[in-house]
């Protein structure tokens, strides 16, 4: 599967958020997620496994209460049923991979 970003559409999270699909199977899926300056993904937890990377921006993550800041570069892995959400202190720009794929999205 060859997805072009620029074929995706975005869809809206929450204020300040939205989402793109990228590639998916059963197993797996990825997503580019965009925020705007002050934007955040409200805590919320499932069932899967996902490893988030920070492909742009500045972000305080909370996850089970403890609050981590990342920036360009850095990755998180999150296991399945963990408590967590995000908040965008710049714009930016989150990858995120989930195992299995979130069928919740499609």
């Amino acid at each position: 599967m060859i997805v072009h970003n620029e074929e995706v559409q975005a869809v809206n999270c929450e204020p300040g958020v939205t989402r793109k699909i990228l590639s998916y199977s059963e197993e797996l899926m990825m997503t580019e997620v965009s925020f705007e300056k002050g934007a955040r993904g409200n805590e919320h937890k499932h069932p899967h496994r996902q490893i988030t990377y920070v492909a742009k921006g500045e972000f305080e993550f909370n996850m089970d209460g403890e609050v981590h800041v990342v920036r360009q570069g850095d990755s998180i892995l999150i296991p399945g049923d963990m408590l967590h959400g995000v908040h965008a202190l710049e714009e930016g720009i989150l990858v995120d991979i989930f195992t299995p794929m979130r069928k919740d999205f499609l």
